[in-house]
């Protein structure tokens, strides 16, 4: 995945929710994340969020679809704290709705719902 595919996505949505945990309990803050050359840059999303990060920096990033049954950015990476923020580096990003939100074919070989790569031509 290219990470400056992101940054269409990113304009085209408001807020994202940023999902941590470091216990069975997941941490879920709302975030505007900027993009910054290769990672994105979270302000200050609270102590909970960089207490997790600091014993499991896996995350995700979800942002919903801009329209009625458009597509939810899913974004998985890892975080590190920096200072007050939260620098993540992205791994993956998918397009994804459900396949009853389809408005065409389903893509061949995926995972049985409507969804592509960030940065694929399909989504």
């Amino acid at each position: 995945m290219d990470v400056a595919d992101l940054g269409p996505e990113l304009a085209a949505r408001g807020s994202g929710y940023l999902l941590t945990t470091a216990s069975p309990q997941v941490k879920v803050v709302t975030v505007d994340p900027v993009l910054e050359d290769a990672v994105l840059r979270i302000a200050s999303p609270g102590g909970g969020t960089t207490r997790n990060l600091a014993d499991n920096p896996a995350l995700t990033l979800v942002f919903p679809p801009p329209d009625h049954h458009g597509y939810t950015l899913l974004v998985d990476g890892t975080g590190v704290v920096d200072g007050d923020d939260v620098v993540v580096t992205p791994q993956t990003a998918v397009l994804h709705r459900p396949a009853s939100h389809a408005t065409g074919s389903r893509p061949p070989g995926g995972c049985g719902h409507d969804c592509a790569p960030v940065g694929s031509t399909d989504g």
